[in-house]
């Protein structure tokens, strides 16, 4: 078993997943979300797809056995453990934006889109290439009659994970979120092992 890394509260990295590797993305305090992007590592404009995989899914909930498709309708990765079985894949990364616009803070964070536009940098992925992220752990029930969204308190307890299987080699971009709202309200660390 691989070593166990550690990403700080409000930031982020990025990595390159094999094919065939596996993606153990874990919650270790609980309560707190982790955004997760994916690139074709051969060709960096074939990103993760929140619209192809949810049109395909036929659902909005994630969980065991469900693939994550790219842009191009091909897999990037499989969900092949679920210990949560509750996250997002509709709402953006948060950015300064964000916290300018709904939180109307007047010096924002960079937010996890600002965390994954630097991680991703030094492979040469920009700012404009980031999609929606799969939000590890996000709680986002939608109302059934009016369809509003709402940002509740992840499900997932202290040492839950999501293990993904790469389906293609990977450049991989993943963060320990920056919302308080996402996050009950307190900034956690994320752990994350590849085997």
């Amino acid at each position: 078993m691989s070593d166990v890394h550690e990403i700080a509260p409000r930031s982020g990295v990025a990595f390159t997943l094999d094919r065939g590797q596996r993606l153990t993305v874990i919650d270790p305090r609980g309560e707190q979300v982790a955004d997760l992007l994916a690139y074709n590592r051969d060709d960096v404009a074939e990103v993760i797809s929140s619209g192809r995989t949810l049109d395909y899914a036929s659902k909005i909930y994630l969980t065991t056995g469900d693939p994550l498709y790219s842009n191009r309708s091909r897999i990037m990765l499989r969900i092949v453990e679920d210990m949560v079985g509750r996250h997002d894949f509709l709402l953006t990364p948060c950015s300064a934006d964000t916290f300018r616009i709904i939180y109307g803070d007047t010096h924002p964070h960079r937010g996890c889109f600002g965390n994954l536009a630097a991680a991703l940098a030094p492979y040469g992925i920009g700012p404009d290439e980031i999609p929606t992220a799969f939000n590890v752990f996000m709680n986002v029930p939608i109302d059934a009659t009016t369809g509003a969204l709402t940002v509740e308190p992840p499900l997932s307890k202290a040492g839950d994970r999501t293990v993904f299987e790469a389906e293609m080699d990977l450049i991989i971009g993943l963060t320990a979120c920056s919302a308080l709202q996402s996050n009950n309200h307190s900034f956690k660390p994320i752990h994350y092992r590849i085997d």
